[in-house]
């Protein structure tokens, strides 16, 4: 594969700038379910962990607004 252009470095590196890492620290057998259940959904672990993120915040944003406050557990 041919060297990348400086043009096409620049590009990607205004792209990854769009995005924060956040690093998640799981215990082995769990990250291999993780990604045993992102593959059978077709799916990275990237993506599945970003929707599950997405889901969750959906459902306590939902919660919020049933009960007029926090969702249980949470301050």
């Amino acid at each position: 594969m041919a060297e990348k252009t400086e043009a096409q470095k620049r590009a990607q590196r205004a792209y990854m700038e769009r995005f924060a890492v956040a690093r998640v620290r799981m215990e082995r057998e769990k990250y291999e379910a993780v990604q045993a259940h992102a593959e059978a959904h077709g799916e990275s672990v990237n993506s599945f962990i970003n929707r599950a993120i997405a889901e969750a915040m959906e459902r306590d944003s939902a919660a919020c607004t049933v009960t007029g406050g926090p969702a249980e557990g949470t301050k």
